[in-house]
């Protein structure tokens, strides 16, 4: 079925057909949600009477629950709706064009993704809360340009991957409040003369809320950082696992071994999160390329805009899911980390520092230790416990309150 065969005689060749033909079934749920506050905007103007609106809110719920309804020949999931609603759902389109309707539908479902995301964020992040409680004395180098700095705690370090989370999870909210705005009363793109403009949360200009997808952007750029995030994450464990930093031994559920080498365990859960960012970006790079060219108000162009975000949707899912199960199984070798954060190196700044306190300008105490390093004559005063307990938040005492200040905020 198509919702403009009345202007076009015949059949279109099947090349064109197939084209044209939009696999948006999941849209299914939200666009009958759509349609029935169009049809209560129906009902408020006198268009539909109780017994329609009664109707059509039932039908809507049954067909909401049914996939199997939208078939092969329904152009899109707007038309099989309209189809299966029959001549009720031939008066249900009063007032109202698919541009409003696939954008209306569109923003529930990309408002349900991010909800969906948050909390997939926070059941990450709450498992990572929990691993760094169980290593709040665990001591490991912190690295910069992957070379030993400074020690540190793991429990400190993990808490570095919650911040970056809540900041993702910060990111899903902005874009949720991008969808909740209505374009429901836009028609195809100047209104109706049927009086159903109005209604609370409704966009201020027509044309733009048929054309505007700044919705689905910022949901696939939260997306985008939330993996780049997951990747990070996902190298360093790929580094800790390894055999030569020997800092984590990964769960058996969520690692894979070697087709031809035995003793394999392989990361692949931290690879793929590592893989998957690359494929988010393009998603965002390739949608703000359809974007970026667009006339208002709508354009074809623009059903281009689902696939990434349905595909944005379950990889965002499956991801979070992996990398927590992955997370939760991570043996910790606290040896192997204590070995490398007593490198007498990593205590080459608070010797630097110690001679600051004596009143040495800084520079001339970096020159110093440094000239020490180099010759091979360091040796460092105090041990690595002693170092971060004195740095504050990276030792025992700041994890401790880190940790009670995050677990208030991620209870929220």
């Amino acid at each position: 079925m198509t919702l403009w065969s009345g202007r076009v005689g015949g059949s279109l060749d099947p090349a064109v057909w197939a084209f044209l033909h939009a696999d948006d079934a999941p849209l299914l749920p939200y666009d009958c949600e759509a349609s029935f506050q169009h049809a209560q905007r129906l009902h408020a103007a006198g268009l539909l009477s109780d017994a329609e609106l009664a109707e059509a809110e039932r039908r809507l719920a049954e067909i909401a629950l049914d996939p199997s309804g939208y078939v092969e020949a329904d152009e899109d999931v707007h038309s099989a709706i309209e189809r299966q609603l029959g001549d009720l759902g031939r008066k249900i389109h009063a007032g109202r064009s698919r541009n409003d309707q696939v954008a209306a539908a569109f923003r529930l479902y990309v408002l349900d993704a991010c909800g969906e995301a948050r909390d997939q964020i926070a059941a990450l992040a709450l498992v990572v809360l929990s691993l760094a409680e169980a290593e709040v004395d665990t001591l490991m180098p912190g690295y910069t340009h992957l070379q030993r700095g400074q020690p540190v705690t793991l429990g400190h370090h993990l808490l570095a991957w919650v911040e970056m989370l809540d900041r993702d999870r910060t990111r899903f909210a902005a874009a949720a409040a991008a969808a909740r705005e209505s374009p429901l009363g836009a028609g195809a793109l100047a209104g109706s003369t049927l009086g159903l403009g109005g209604a609370p949360g409704q966009m201020r200009n027509s044309i733009d809320a048929v054309a505007d997808r700044d919705f689905a952007l910022d949901y696939l750029y939260a997306v985008s950082i939330l993996y780049i995030h997951l990747s990070r994450i996902g190298e360093e464990i790929v580094f800790w696992c390894s055999g030569e930093f020997g800092f984590v031994k990964l769960p058996e559920n969520a690692a894979t071994g070697s087709s031809m080498m035995p003793q394999k365990l392989n990361p692949d859960v931290a690879e793929l999160a590592r893989g998957k960012a690359g494929t988010a970006i393009g998603r965002l790079t390739g949608l703000l390329a359809a974007v970026k060219g667009l006339p208002l108000a709508y354009d074809r162009d623009l059903q281009e805009d689902k696939a990434p975000v349905f595909a944005a949707r379950l990889d965002t899912r499956l991801g979070l899911q992996a990398l927590a199960a992955l997370v939760a199984g991570l043996g910790v070798d606290r040896e192997r980390m204590a070995q490398a954060a007593s490198d007498p190196l990593v205590l080459a700044t608070d010797a630097a520092e110690a001679l600051v306190l004596e009143g040495v300008p800084f520079r001339e105490a970096h020159e110093r230790v440094a000239a020490s390093v180099r010759d091979g004559s360091f040796v460092p005063t105090g041990t690595a416990a002693d170092s971060v307990a004195a740095r504050g938040a990276p030792g025992p005492g700041g994890v401790r309150d880190a940790l009670a200040e995050a677990r208030a905020r991620w209870s929220c």
